[in-house]
Formats: C-alpha cells, structure tokens, sequence
C-alpha cells in the first residue's frame, strides 16, 4: 500500500505550467515556468479570463488567458465547457483544420476551464503600465 502512496504521489504532483506571455506591441514572448503553490492562481480559470501579471513577475500588468494544452498536446478550446477531454464535432478553429469546405470531423479538445493537468498556458498582455511621463501630464492637465 505505501508502494502505490508513494508512486501516486510521484505521478500526480502538484501543477506545473509553462506560461507563455505574448506582447503583441513588440510581438514578443517569453516563458515563465510556475510551480507548486506559485501555479494555483491559475487552477480553476476559464480560457477568456483576466489575472493580474504579478503571477509571472510582471507587477501592474494584466493578462488575458488565450488557451492552452495539456501533456499530450491536446489544445483547450473555449466553447467546451469544463476541464475534461471531450470528443466533439469540429468544423473549424482550435484543435481542427479542414482541408475541404464544409468539412466536419469529430477530434480531441480539452474544455475551457484549467485543471492539474494542463502543462501549457498561453497569455496575452492587454494592459501595461502607465509611464511615468504620461501620468506628469495627466495630473498638469487636471489641473487646469
């Protein structure tokens, strides 16, 4: 019994993601790695959703969650309720590119909602901070 403990602990570890945060400004990317207690803001969000860029050490941001995959590379798709792997009838979009018009096929995709087992995030900054410039003018102009 503690043989099958200790391999379920080893196996079923704590999350893990790789982050990727897009700036579509300059259209760069980097990726941030989160562990263990750093990843859980992420548990239990919807692909669509805003969290606060302090999560991957960029303070005053804000990120948009775009999708994701999970370990097999199966993509997150937002129309798919849930955090589980479904089979569903694609015509097009995330997880299925039709070769011939009208095609339709039934493929693996993982609802919008990010579990434990989800390895890959990908983000998108929409809000950065506001220059400091900018905020002189700012309160000159109320001011007047």
């Amino acid at each position: 019994m503690l043989n099958f403990i200790l391999r379920w602990r080893v196996n079923h570890h704590m999350a893990k993601f790789k982050v990727i945060v897009s700036d579509p400004e300059t259209g760069t990317s980097k990726i941030v790695e989160l562990e263990e207690a750093r990843a859980a803001p992420f548990i239990g969000r919807k692909v669509g959703e805003i969290v606060d860029g302090a999560v991957v050490d960029l303070p005053a941001h804000k990120l948009q969650i775009k999708g994701g995959s999970d370990r097999d590379g199966v993509p997150m798709r937002p129309n798919v309720h849930g955090g589980v792997r479904r089979n569903v009838v694609l015509s097009g979009g995330v997880g299925f590119n039709p070769h011939n018009k009208g095609e339709r096929r039934r493929k693996t995709v993982r609802g919008n909602v990010i579990t434990d087992e989800i390895v890959q995030i990908n983000t998108k900054i929409i809000e950065k901070p506001k220059k400091p410039a900018e905020s002189k003018t700012e309160q000159v102009a109320q001011e007047a």
